[in-house]
């Protein structure tokens, strides 16, 4: 019988100069490089809690973690002013969470409880929170991109100098609503970021089995639009090149694409073993593990030690625990419920 054929090995990572970081100087003041070294490990301690509860029965149905990639979604996000926008995929922990959203209603939701913030109706892959200009995750692969591109169009008519960022993997470079949505952004020079999380697989798939192209830089260039092709793993350089997009956005109305190269530490979803992936592979990702490479900096500027980290790490847990005993001891949605928070014009809108 004839064997399966072997996934290649990805090598989405970038080469040598490919991807612009940032040189090894004190580039923000202490205290934002604090914030976004505790807002990753909270992102990290949340998924690893959400993976916890999953394995226990209390969080279930289709749940995609964001471990490995926090600094994709801390760097952007931290970056945006409060009346922004961001729009992200089915993996929407991670954003939800560095836009600002409260663990205890994230976490509520996934359990499927009253308090989530969507009411425990959207679990997983829809949570959603207008007060923050967070406009969901997308369980349709590229779904959102092309709503993104509408939120554009508003923003740029309202002419606030707002601008959305539209998160999505690179599974979803290959729909037609990706090349429609980038044409027309490019066409009506529309004020929005593309950031493409290549963590080197769509689910079990490899780039390299699935795209002809494999740098997603190319797709976008094809609409002649600016793009960028970033170490997603240094949420410093992840940080630097959204500014400069953002910048772009607002001051010439114009797009940009964003490859963030980055990889997730685990399967696709709860329910994959990643077995296409070997264990080197792994670990020389582990080894560009985003956390630490923020860490090992911040401890050669001198400003962290050993100490300060322990304090971070107990903070978010304790956090992290407050949420889960938040979600365990909220309510869950009555029958009777069961119609209201559906359409907008309901009169019970989130």
């Amino acid at each position: 019988m004839a064997g399966v054929t072997k996934q290649k090995k990805a090598t989405a990572r970038p080469k040598r100069g490919e991807a612009k970081g940032v040189k090894n100087e004190i580039p923000l003041p202490e205290k934002e490089l604090r914030k976004l070294l505790r807002k990753m490990q909270l992102l990290r301690t949340f998924e690893e809690a959400t993976r916890a509860k999953y394995l226990e029965g209390k969080v279930y149905g289709f749940c995609h973690l964001y471990l490995g990639q926090e600094a994709t979604a801390v760097g952007s996000i931290s970056v945006l002013r409060p009346d922004d926008y961001l729009i992200s995929s089915y993996r929407d922990h991670g954003h939800c969470l560095a836009v600002g959203t409260e663990p205890d209603r994230i976490m509520a939701e996934l359990f499927g409880r009253e308090t989530g913030v969507s009411k425990g109706r959207g679990g997983s892959m829809h949570l959603f929170d207008a007060k923050r200009n967070f406009l969901g995750g997308d369980a349709i692969v590229g779904g959102q991109i092309p709503l993104a591109v509408g939120v554009s169009v508003a923003l740029k008519q309202l002419g606030k100098g707002q601008v959305i960022l539209c998160f999505f993997g690179d599974g979803a470079l290959n729909e037609g609503a990706f090349h429609e949505s980038l044409n027309l952004a490019s066409l009506w020079k529309l004020p929005i970021i593309f950031i493409c999380e290549n963590n080197a697989y769509g689910m079990g798939t490899s780039i390299e089995r699935a795209s002809a192209v494999t740098q997603a830089t190319k797709r976008a260039e094809a609409y002649d639009m600016a793009t960028d092709r970033v170490d997603g793993m240094d949420v410093l350089a992840v940080r630097t090149a959204t500014e400069k997009a953002l910048r772009r956005a607002r001051e010439e109305n114009l797009p940009t694409f964003l490859e963030m190269i980055c990889y997730r530490f685990v399967g696709h979803s709860m329910m994959d073993p990643a077995k296409y992936r070997d264990r080197d592979e792994i670990q020389e990702w582990v080894r560009r593990d985003p956390i630490e490479q923020l860490k090992t900096r911040m401890t050669g500027w001198g400003l962290l030690t050993k100490a300060d980290w322990e304090a971070v790490v107990k903070d978010v847990e304790r956090e992290v625990a407050e949420a889960v005993a938040f979600a365990e001891t909220s309510p869950e949605p009555q029958l009777a419920t069961l119609e209201d928070w559906v359409y907008s014009d309901s009169g019970k809108g989130v």
